[in-house]
């Protein structure tokens, strides 16, 4: 997998209703944002796992 192939279940993928997409959401400076654009990395250094069921399994 490409590093942009799993943000569809990444915590920081969310729409964005001003230009009616989806858009990453991480908040990055432009230095951040330059240096994770040059990499060629295999996955995003910060994708996290969006579960939205997690605090229904800390109820039960």
């Amino acid at each position: 997998m490409s590093k942009y192939d799993m943000c569809e279940s990444c915590l920081y993928f969310d729409y964005d209703e001003e230009s009616d997409s989806d858009v990453c959401t991480i908040d990055l400076d432009q230095d951040d944002m330059t240096e994770f654009l040059n990499k060629n990395t295999s996955s995003c250094p910060y994708y996290k796992y969006y579960d939205e069921y997690t605090s229904v399994r800390r109820q039960n």
